[in-house]
């Protein structure tokens, strides 16, 4: 089932609606246990802290935090917090903040140059996914998450957060090579959305310094600073004062806090220091407007911001308002979608939120997707549902229905809380210091919940909207196409849209459920016919009375987690070119409508407070359903694929809802240079097959209701050729009585199909195809090799390595030596059927004048690597990624599902991953050497380059 939403909101805590009882842990904080244990909560109490971390201050001001956390094992990430972003900047330090922040990995007084990348390379670190850093308005904040289990690691990566601390070399000549590749980065950002976002941002910023202190920025700044600027810049704010340190993972904390002591006790401490003025931005009291056009935007957006000022969340009765905007924005958010999935929806999509903004402030934002020509539609749409809201409130049904999803949330969290992964403990922590959130332990979270949420009340939640929606302090903002230009209204139109709204005879909401079951009939009980163990990976396959076939793993990495994966052959190839657009459509079609006896709405408010998902798909060569659920909703589950299997429904009104907004979408998409690209590189490369050009009104059209409904039933007619996957927190016990119950039910007709090899290949030959397409001076490039592939371990295993050596290598020149682009990297996929086929791409942006020369040098080390295969070193790296990799990977559900999914598709044995480390021993420079000499052809090569309208070849 495809549960729409239309913002996603980023809750504060989860919640629960279960009656507190008398029981208090005696593992929860003394704070929360005299909350818990008042009569009556006292709103003013200060929220605890986590007591399971230790912290500290050090003499000369710098803050740590240290945790011992399992999840995942022989791992710990630790992140530096800097109070320091763009905000701080002078006119003349405009970009610093971030340039410093790139600089602090080239040249450590540790690691010179470009050793800390090497180093951490070496140590199975990948640049980029896990060694990072990021500045903001108000903050530069670094990360570093590396294997714990080597006492020299760990020992150098603690080295690596001091010396981003304090002691960046800023070497003359490593930033004279930066400017560059910061000019590349804003380079890339650079498009319709940044040209509009000059133009809105003093509006939505109130005209306050926000407005023009943007992290990345200017170019006059960044590429003609003297470097004595940065330097002093360094020294102002890189103090320990305004810093913190998080280590949270498997480690030993008391260790770990006296190696803290032992590094940072001597930082530098700045007699005079310059001041660290908060700045802020002020309520104007008054409202405002602003319409933006661009000839390269693809959709009309509008918004309305209604800023407020800051709530803090210090005490409980902070934390119980924060849970009662929540529940409103739940609320009305799921009448927007209701609003989405109707026959003719007034907009693509919308949705509200009351959050935290910026520079002191809280908003509301109400935003929507506008139709093209039907922006009146789309804002009083949702003014409309704002309004009804103010004067008929809530009912008791959806507040209810609502906090019971909250609940389950919650519970699910707490029953997860031991496998809580590091990373969401270091952002808590690093909120608490930037920010002064709340950082609640897992116990204390979930108990001071549990008593709070009962005492909220309708009144209050729906009061929330009356306190959050008011005509002052309000911004209506909207982005478009040039083209709409003509149809967009002024502030006078809106001001009086509004005023029509807040005068229309409204009703009250009618909040429509249903009784029913969501099968018309049980299912008739089948039997488990044989079993297998394979016991390699701890698992089992069992074959079903009606020919089912499922592969069953339990596993421990979570508390309560299942994952669902099932699969047949067949798809959209066994259909043909004129049945196609309503084939590819089925199955999204189905996902968004009801189920059984239930319709859209009904199955949505069904499944609220329900930790399940089955949603069924129809790809080319396979159909079938995916999906997740937890112990408690299993039958829920169960029902869902039965019901998928039989009861499927393609409702009218979602129908035209679907059709219409895919069609609508269609407008002004030519608009964006990026479309048009994919659009050129694929008609280059397959020419106008409809089963891989991207659909129009003409195609679209074709798709048709009945048709696609037929189709969809007769893909899950049979289901003696299915095989399931099930991994997670389950025992054979537990499980067995659903797979009789519901997977041997499914029908089955024992059809012998397979998917069909539709022929659709790329040319043998490569070309050069340039696309002008574009305002900006800068060039995309794609350069792509396809051709027949030898499908098995050691050759998948071999193309791996030679992706990521090559990644690194043009990291490494194009970046690093020629500072010619921000990002690149090489990407390999294979594929075994319909026939052995494989693609080799790299890709970048950079200036039009540079593109060529980069192409060069790319294709410079293809020949390199193909010459002289890569160094023990840079196969190394590789190899030690993969087995730190694996290391995490085999403790994660997920990984397993895919792996066997993916195994069983193929033909391949599913016990592969017992072997993958023996498979990534065997890989050595001159294997890496055969395989890049083997697919990377020259001749099979095409290059695909966007450039602005104006520059022709």
């Amino acid at each position: 089932m495809k549960i729409l939403k239309p913002l996603a909101i980023a809750f504060l805590l989860p919640f629960t609606a279960e009656v507190a009882t008398a029981y208090v842990p005696s593992n929860i904080s003394a704070e929360a246990k005299v909350i818990l244990q008042s009569d009556s909560l006292k709103w003013d109490a200060k929220l605890p802290f986590d007591q399971t971390v230790k912290q500290g201050k050090l003499a000369n001001g710098f803050t740590y935090f240290i945790r011992k956390n399992t999840e995942p094992e022989k791992r710990v990430t630790m992140y530096l917090g800097v109070k320091v972003g763009s905000i701080v900047e002078t006119e003349k330090q405009q970009g610093l903040a971030h340039f410093l922040e790139h600089m602090n990995f080239n040249g450590l007084k540790h690691f010179p140059k470009n050793a800390l990348v090497d180093y951490l390379q070496k140590a199975g670190v990948r640049f980029g996914s896990d060694l990072n850093a990021y500045t903001g308005f108000d903050e530069t904040v670094y990360q570093l998450p590396i294997p714990s289990d080597d006492p020299e690691l760990l020992k150098n990566g603690l080295q690596v957060m001091r010396d981003w601390a304090q002691d960046a070399m800023l070497e003359t000549d490593e930033i004279e090579k930066e400017r560059g590749i910061i000019m590349e980065e804003m380079r890339g950002g650079r498009g319709s959305m940044q040209r509009m976002r000059d133009k809105f941002m003093p509006v939505l910023m109130n005209g306050s310094l926000y407005a023009n202190r943007l992290p990345i920025g200017t170019e006059e700044v960044v590429m003609g600073f003297d470097p004595a600027l940065i330097r002093q810049f360094h020294k102002d704010w890189y103090r320990p004062d305004l810093q913190t340190l998080i280590v949270v993972g498997d480690i030993d904390p008391v260790a770990i806090e006296a190696e803290i002591k032992r590094l940072f006790s001597d930082m530098r401490v700045e007699k005079n220091p310059k001041e660290r003025k908060k700045v802020g931005i002020d309520l104007l009291n008054k409202n405002q407007f602003i319409s933006v056009t661009d000839p390269e935007m693809a959709y009309t957006l509008g918004q309305i911001l209604i800023k407020h000022k800051e709530s803090k969340v210090e005490t409980v009765g902070d934390y119980r308002k924060e849970l009662m905007k929540n529940i409103y924005g739940s609320m009305i958010n799921a009448r927007l979608g209701e609003l989405t999935q109707s026959a003719n929806p007034p907009f693509l999509q919308a949705g509200v939120d009351i959050s935290e903004f910026m520079g002191g402030l809280d908003n509301l934002t109400a935003y929507f997707v506008s139709k093209p020509g039907q922006f009146e539609d789309g804002i009083k749409a949702v003014v409309r549902e704002l309004d009804r809201v103010d004067k008929f409130g809530f009912t008791e049904s959806e507040f209810k229905r609502t906090v019971s999803a909250y609940a389950k949330s919650n519970e699910t969290s707490y029953v997860e809380r031991d496998k809580r992964k590091s990373d969401s403990y270091v952002n808590a922590y690093l909120n608490h210091f930037l920010k002064d959130a709340p950082a609640l332990s897992s116990e204390d979270r979930y108990q001071i919940t549990k008593q709070l949420l009962p005492t909220l009340t309708l009144k209050e939640v729906v009061a929330i909207g009356e306190e959050y929606y008011v005509d002052s302090n309000r911004d209506v903002v909207i982005l478009a196409p040039d083209s709409e230009k003509d149809k967009l209204p002024q502030e006078a139109q809106v001001n009086t849209w509004f005023a029509d709204v807040d005068k229309e005879q409204l009703t009250a909401y009618d909040d429509k459920v249903s009784d029913l079951p969501l099968l018309s009939k049980e299912p008739v009980k089948g039997t488990i016919k044989s079993e297998k163990g394979i016991d390699k990976i701890g698992a089992k396959e069992i074959v079903l009375s009606n020919g089912v076939k499922v592969v069953l793993k339990p596993t421990n990495f979570k508390n309560d987690e299942i994952l669902i994966s099932a699969f047949s052959p067949g798809g959209t190839s066994v259909y043909s070119d004129a049945d196609y657009m309503s084939a590819s459509m089925a199955g999204t079609l189905v996902n968004s409508s009801g189920l059984g006896q239930l319709n859209t709405i009904e199955m949505q408010k069904y499944m609220t407070g329900k930790q399940v998902n089955i949603s069924p798909y129809i790809s080319e060569r396979t159909e079938g359903l995916s999906g997740s659920s937890d112990k408690e909703g299993l039958k829920t589950a169960f029902e869902m694929i039965y019901g998928y299997f039989t009861e499927p429904r393609i409702e009218d009104d979602v129908f035209q809802s679907v059709m219409s907004r895919q069609i609508t979408m269609l407008a002004n998409r030519e608009n964006d240079p990026n479309f048009v690209f994919n659009k050129n590189i694929i008609n280059t490369l397959y020419g106008n097959n409809i089963r891989r050009n991207p659909a129009d009104k003409a195609e679209l059209d074709q798709v048709k209701q009945a048709r696609a409904l037929e189709i969809y039933k007769d893909r899950f007619a049979d289901a003696s050729d299915f095989t399931f996957v099930i991994v997670g927190s389950f025992t054979e016990a537990e499980i067995k009585p659903y797979l009789e119950n519901y997977l041997a039910a499914l029908p089955a007709t024992n059809r012998k199909e397979e998917a069909k090899d539709l022929k659709i290949v790329e040319p043998a030959k490569g070309v050069e195809k340039i696309v002008n397409k574009g305002q900006e001076a800068k060039a995309n490039v794609r350069l792509s090799i396809y051709g027949d592939y030898t499908y098995n371990d050691a050759e998948n295993m071999n193309l791996a390595a030679l992706e990521t050596i090559l990644s690194n290598r043009l990291i490494e020149r194009l970046r690093e030596e020629e500072s010619g682009v921000y990002g690149t990297g090489a990407r390999a996929s294979y594929s075994k059927f319909p026939t052995q086929r494989y693609s080799f791409n790299v890709g970048f942006g950079t200036s039009v004048d540079k593109y060529p020369s980069l192409i060069n040098s790319t294709l410079d080390e293809f020949r390199k690597i193909k010459k002289d295969g890569p160094s023990q070193v840079d196969l190394d790296k590789f190899v030690i990624e993969q087995k730190r990799q694996f290391e995490v990977n085999q403790r994660e559900n997920r990984y397993w599902l895919s792996q066997i999914s993916g195994a069983l598709q193929v033909g391949r044995d599913v016990t592969y991953p017992t072997v993958y480390l023996e498979q990534l021993n065997k890989v050595t420079p001159a294997t890496v050497k055969a395989v890049a000499n083997k697919y990377l052809k020259e001749d099979q090569l095409f290059k695909f380059i966007l450039l602005p309208d104006q520059v022709k070849k």
